[in-house]
């Protein structure tokens, strides 16, 4: 992942040019998922946006979206006349700890007691006397934290933490099945430039306060559509056979395409093979009866609401 903060007077109205999200109105120490969206009304890229004052703004974005992240935001600025300053976290790592045992693990390592630390806040403070930062999150579906620490001391702060007994270092795998679990879009795959927050299913990030004016790029784009409506829907499947990935058809049991798998797999848990899709709406309701063809063969697949597993946030 990579970090990068935002300060200034003007953070906020430059931030709020770019993402859906209502900034202004975040409380000190908290945080919202958020986008930033193109001239199309199409997502850039998906981040966690925290307000630390009103004149600094923590931002989380993708690694795989990075460079294109901060071309744009430098372009952005270039053009912006106000008193912002980005400065991008390349001195610091991030760490997720993940799961129930989260908060109990980490207790031990910080004095500011974190069952007063719920999701979405953030925190500055010394983590086993190292300064970090802390939020409450984590793109798993599960209670935990993602914490920013110093190159030089990310090595032993992770080393200690492994050194429990309820802790396992794990990668992108496990994180990839418990983010689909939760019904959590992952960006290449779930989003693109060419897919908009409506059609993604992400209306709820679009904050109410921001839907008359729709002050951000391709704001022209969503407004009509939050009026209008879209033609396509990301859902949830359940399915059969083969577990259905990325690029895989959906079909009408006569053979009809109507729609394309983005992210698929088993889920452990459930069991079962789970997927996320977009499909025509009128093949968007819950219980629908569709097929999905994996390697040239089709198996049942019922459009199914998401999230797949109940999340566990800490609120």
């Amino acid at each position: 992942m990579c970090g990068l903060t935002l300060s200034g007077k003007d953070a906020i109205t430059f931030l709020e040019t770019l993402v859906v999200a209502d900034v202004a109105s975040l409380q000190d120490g908290t945080g919202t998922l958020s986008v930033f969206t193109n001239e199309k009304g199409g997502i850039i890229d998906d981040t966690v946006i925290t307000r630390v004052t009103k004149d600094e703004i923590y931002l989380v974005v993708n690694a795989g979206c990075r460079e294109k992240d901060l071309a744009h935001l430098e372009a952005q600025l270039k053009k912006f006349s106000g008193d912002v300053k980005m400065t991008v976290h390349d001195d610091r790592a991030l760490l997720a700890l993940q799961g129930p045992e989260a908060a109990a693990v980490l207790q031990p390592y910080v004095e500011e007691d974190l069952s007063k630390v719920y999701f979405s806040n953030f925190r500055k403070l010394n983590i086993d006397g190292v300064p970090c930062f802390l939020t409450r999150t984590g793109y798993t579906g599960e209670d935990g934290f993602e914490l920013s620490i110093p190159n030089s001391n990310v090595l032993t702060i992770a080393k200690k933490l492994v050194a429990d007994d309820r802790v396992r270092m794990c990668g992108l795998g496990p994180r990839d099945s418990l983010r689909l679990e939760a019904g959590l879009c992952l960006y290449g795959n779930d989003l693109t430039e060419d897919i908009t927050p409506i059609e993604a299913g992400l209306t709820w990030t679009i904050a109410k306060s921001r839907r008359e004016a729709c002050a951000f790029l391709g704001g022209d784009v969503i407004k009509k559509q939050l009026a209008d409506g879209v033609s396509v829907r990301r859902v949830g499947f359940i399915a059969g056979g083969a577990p259905p990935r990325q690029g895989s058809p959906v079909l009408t049991a006569d053979g009809k395409k109507v729609g394309e798998i983005s992210s698929g797999g088993f889920s452990p848990c459930l069991k079962k093979n789970i997927a996320m899709g977009y499909v025509d709406k009128a093949f968007a309701k819950a219980g629908t009866e569709l097929k999905v063809e994996v390697r040239g063969k089709q198996s049942e697949a019922v459009v199914t609401k998401m999230p797949f597993v109940e999340t566990h946030y800490y609120k």
